[in-house]
């Protein structure tokens, strides 16, 4: 039986997040819909992760198991057909061996937080940035940011329904640049808390805004308390963005 890993981008605004759920959009049902179009099969399929509502992906990974050895690019054209009214694509597929897993094959994930810092709000993005119209120091975003680099207890930005084993993660990079009219936050770690990006984003723009000191973000790290995050930044202006693997997967 076949193995097939799958790169996915999609728009999330429409959808009630990745997973799927009963007589909700989902990303993973459209996908599955699509799947079953084509070849027939009703099939689950593995994710690197599994965004929340509102959440974008332009590199998100999933793998399914078929039972006709169908040609990668025809795997992917059929499923695009499939969903053409649908704001999801498959940007790839090929076979990979029976024991690569979209999720557990995985050493690390990128996400990308784009925040549009302009008076005027967004016509094309919209659903797609998180509009601030006051000034944003980027730099100073940027030198908080550094705090939580490295292995750290994120109780501080963990949402209270995560159900990881453990808050001890390593976040190998947190970066905050100007681009034009927007402020993009960059993150790398193997993995994430649940809504640990949002949550450190939201402080971080605090700091942007003039409201928390350059310090302040270390602190509340140290607190290892929830009630010392930040406001939670909104889902529409977060992207998966990479997810990295063995280069023989």
């Amino acid at each position: 039986m076949p193995r097939y890993r799958l790169t996915v981008e999609y728009d999330g605004s429409g959808y009630c997040g990745f997973q799927a759920q009963a007589s909700l959009p989902t990303v993973q049902g459209t996908l599955e819909r699509a799947i079953l179009a084509f070849s027939g099969e009703a099939v689950r399929i593995a994710a690197a992760g599994r965004t929340d509502t509102g959440v974008h992906a332009t590199a998100q990974t999933v793998h399914v198991d078929l039972a006709r050895d169908w040609p990668g690019r025809t795997v992917m054209n059929a499923m695009n057909a499939h969903m053409i009214h649908e704001p999801v694509a498959v940007l790839d597929a090929r076979k990979v061996s029976d024991d690569w897993h979209a999720r557990f094959s995985a050493t690390g994930r990128g996400y990308l937080y784009r925040i549009l810092n302009r008076p005027a709000p967004p016509a094309l993005d919209r659903k797609r940035v998180w509009h601030v119209k006051q000034p944003l120091d980027a730099e100073a975003m940027d030198r908080a940011a550094q705090a939580l680099v490295g292995l750290h207890d994120f109780t501080t930005f963990r949402d209270v329904n995560c159900q990881s084993a453990s808050p001890l993660k390593t976040l190998d990079v947190a970066r905050v640049e100007r681009v034009d009219e927007e402020v993009h936050l960059v993150f790398a770690a193997r993995s994430f808390l649940h809504r640990q990006v949002r949550s450190m984003t939201g402080t971080l723009a605090q700091v942007g805004l003039g409201r928390w000191s350059v310090e302040a973000v270390a602190a509340a790290l140290e607190a290892r308390d929830r009630a010392a995050c930040g406001p939670v930044a909104p889902a529409e202006g977060l992207y998966l963005d990479r997810v990295d693997y063995e280069a023989k997967a």
